[in-house]
Order: structure tokens, then C-alpha cells, then sequence
């Protein structure tokens, strides 16, 4: 769609320039609030000085103006009718109103002063008040400081409480942890061999040789530490194809690999705690590792020495509680020829009790001299040369 509305023609004839003559402007802003500061001032100062001559000089302000603004004149016109406006604004307002204004300036300016010519409170006309912690400047009773002191000093010499904790579960740990260990040591192949082939260890009455001992009692060590059932016993034949193992002895010794498996896992726990109390006490504790394992071995020792006496006043005795302690009366009992008591005599629990206490005791004792709290181990030897200095 087009527009089809015809455009206006274009007027050939020239047009007049507009007329921007400025000679007639005044400088003064045709608004009051276009005045600079400065002039606003000194208008204010005048106005005020008009004021105080009162109406007849405004009236002939106004006359003087008329007459240099005549019908001849070329000022701007807007300059006069402003000039005009500012001379009425002058004789409108009251010739007394600057006078109370001075005299409030002039009050608030001067400030009250006493009979003897000081001005305030004092030589300063400023108030200083006391300050609320000037009572802190006051040394409280001898009674109190000693107290405080000694409050101080005990909470700078106390101890933490964690690695003390810390170290007693590393003491109770290492004992059980020895324990375990010797026990692993002993329920081995190595021990069976060294056991079956050392000089002096009675042979099997009813016709096993070393070489058939080490060979089924490896099978019943093997089973105690595998996972395997107890089809791992009770499959076992002899030559002559009858069962090498009976019920009643597959059955103890389910029992046996479920006391030993739990003795093992609970000793590997107690382990991997005590690396993690190992590595705590070396960070947060000087020498908590060495008290810990100090005060462990020292358990150790008094636990092995008790259990041996035990053991070496009645063996039998002993033997027989701790079997109590673990398996249910008449489990555990069997008959001479019967293969768990021909594979394992009294005389091989003799000796493991025997290489139990020793590799527990050995290793109790090392550790008690290794850990031994010497001066040099709790740090004497540095502070002495370090008090010296001091002094």
C-alpha cells in the first residue's frame, strides 16, 4: 500500500534569519537558583542591609530604577521586572527581623561563664567524665592473685586427656596383641615339623610314622586357619579306607577353628587400633608412644609370669580350665587312639604353651628395654643445658 498524499510545496521566496541580537542581555541568571554561591551571599547581605534601612530607601530604589529604565531605555526588560520583584520582596519585610537574629547568634556563640570569669566546667569548656574502667586500674586482695596464680599454673601443667586415654588402650592392647601373635606362630607348619623331628618327642604307638604325623597334622593346622568345612577332616581316609578322623573329632575341631578364627580377627583389630593410637601419640603426644608401650609391656610381663606359675604348679589343672573356657564338657575328650591324640600328644601342648610364653616374654622384655624411661628418653638431658643458659 502506497501514500498518495501530496507533499507540501517548498516556498521559492528566501526566508528572514531570526533575529539573536544578545548586546541587550543582562549577566545576571534569569532564575535565582542559577546564582553562584558567592553572589548568592552578598544578594542575601544586601537584601538584608535594604531591609534594615527600612521602606523609604526601597521606595527609592524603585523610583531610581524607574527612572534608568525609562521608555527610552534599552535594558532588558526581564532585568527590570526582576530587579522590581527583589526591591518588593525588600520593603515587605520587617526592619527589625535581623536584629533578634544576631542577638540568638551572639547567645548561642557565647557560652555561660562563672563569677570568676572561667567559661565551663573547669579550665576546658569540654565535660570529662570518668571512664567506667577506672576501677580496673584497682590491684584486687593478695588472697585473690595467689589463687588466680595457682589457677594459672595448673592449667598450664595440665595434660590432655585423649592421649593419656590413648596410652592406656595401647597398653591393654599390646599384651593381647603379643598373644595373638604367638599363638599364629605356633598353629603353623613350621612348628608341627620342628616339633615332630626335635630330639626327645614321644613317637605314635599305633603305627604312625613322622612322615604320616607331618602329613595329617598338616591337614588339621591347614584347616583351623582356611575357610574350608568340615568335610576338609572328615573326607580323610587311612590305607585302609576307613575314615582317618571320627565325628566327635571332626566336630572339636569346628569348634577350635571357630575360637581361632575369632582370636585372630579380634587380634587383627586390636592391631590396626593400635597403629592408629601409635600415629596419634606421635603427633599430639611427646613420648605417649613410648609410655604406652612401656606401661604394655610391664602388663605383658605380670600376665605371663601368672599363667606361667599357674601352668607350672598343675599342668593338668591348667590344661583342663582352659579348655572349659572354650568348648562344652565331653567335647573335648578323647581316647588314646584316637587320631587327634595320637597326631597331638600331652607333650606337644607342653611345648606350645612353652614357645607361647617365651615369644611373649622375649619380645615383652625388649620392648621394656627399648622403652625403658631413661633421662635422655623423657628429655632431661635437653632442658638441663637449656636451664643452664638461663642461668
Amino acid at each position: 500500500m502506497k501514500d498518495e498524499t501530496p507533499a507540501r510545496a517548498k516556498s521559492a521566496a528566501p526566508q528572514p534569519d531570526p533575529f539573536l541580537d544578545t548586546s541587550g542581555d543582562s549577566e545576571e541568571p534569569a532564575f535565582s537558583w542559577l546564582t553562584p554561591a558567592g553572589k548568592g551571599d552578598a544578594g542575601t547581605e544586601a537584601e538584608g542591609t535594604s531591609t534594615a534601612e527600612g521602606p523609604s530607601v526601597g521606595s527609592s530604589r524603585v523610583s531610581s530604577q524607574a527612572d534608568t529604565h525609562g521608555p527610552g531605555s534599552t535594558t532588558n526588560p526581564q532585568a527590570e521586572s526582576r530587579a522590581g520583584r527583589k526591591a518588593a520582596e525588600a520593603a515587605a519585610e520587617p526592619s527589625g527581623g535581623a536584629a533578634p537574629t544576631e542577638a540568638a547568634a551572639a547567645s548561642e556563640t557565647v557560652p555561660p561563664s562563672d563569677s570568676d570569669g572561667s567559661t565551663g566546667h573547669g579550665s576546658s569548656p569540654v565535660f570529662k567524665e570518668p571512664l567506667p574502667t577506672s576501677a580496673l586500674h584497682v590491684r584486687p586482695p593478695e588472697e585473690e592473685v595467689a589463687r588466680r596464680n595457682a589457677e594459672r599454673e595448673s592449667a598450664a601443667n595440665a595434660k590432655p586427656v585423649a592421649p593419656r586415654v590413648i596410652q592406656v588402650l595401647l597398653a591393654i592392647f599390646f599384651p593381647v596383641v603379643l598373644l595373638v601373635l604367638a599363638v599364629r606362630a605356633v598353629t603353623s607348619p613350621l612348628f608341627l615339623w620342628v616339633e615332630y623331628n626335635r630330639p626327645g618327642f614321644p613317637g605314635d604307638g599305633y603305627g604312625f610314622s613322622t612322615d604320616d604325623r607331618m602329613t595329617y597334622g598338616s591337614y588339621a593346622v591347614d584347616y583351623l586357619t582356611n575357610w574350608a568345612g568340615p568335610r576338609y577332616l572328615g573326607d580323610l581316609v587311612h590305607r585302609s579306607g576307613d575314615k582317618l578322623f571320627k565325628d566327635g573329632e571332626v566336630s572339636h575341631m569346628a569348634d577350635v577353628k571357630a575360637v581361632i578364627l575369632s582370636t585372630f580377627g579380634a587380634g587383627a583389630l586390636l592391631l590396626l587400633l593400635g597403629l592408629i593410637a601409635v600415629l596419634y601419640l606421635r603427633k599430639r603426644s611427646r613420648g605417649g608412644v613410648r609410655r604406652g608401650l612401656f606401661a604394655g609391656s610391664i602388663v605383658t610381663l605380670v600376665l605371663i609370669l601368672g599363667l606361667g606359675t599357674l601352668a607350672v604348679l598343675g599342668w593338668q589343672q591348667f590344661f583342663t580350665e582352659f579348655h572349659r573356657i572354650f568348648f562344652a564338657d565331653g567335647s573335648w575328650t578323647f581316647s588314646l587312639d584316637d587320631t587327634l591324640i595320637r597326631l597331638f600328644p600331652g607333650q606337644f601342648w607342653i611345648d606350645a604353651g612353652l614357645v607361647i610364653a617365651g615369644l611373649v616374654l622375649l619380645t615383652a622384655l625388649v620392648t621394656l628395654v627399648l622403652t625403658w624411661p631413661t633421662r635422655r628418653r623423657r628429655g632431661l638431658l635437653r632442658e638441663e643445658p637449656a636451664a643452664e643458659g638461663q642461668a
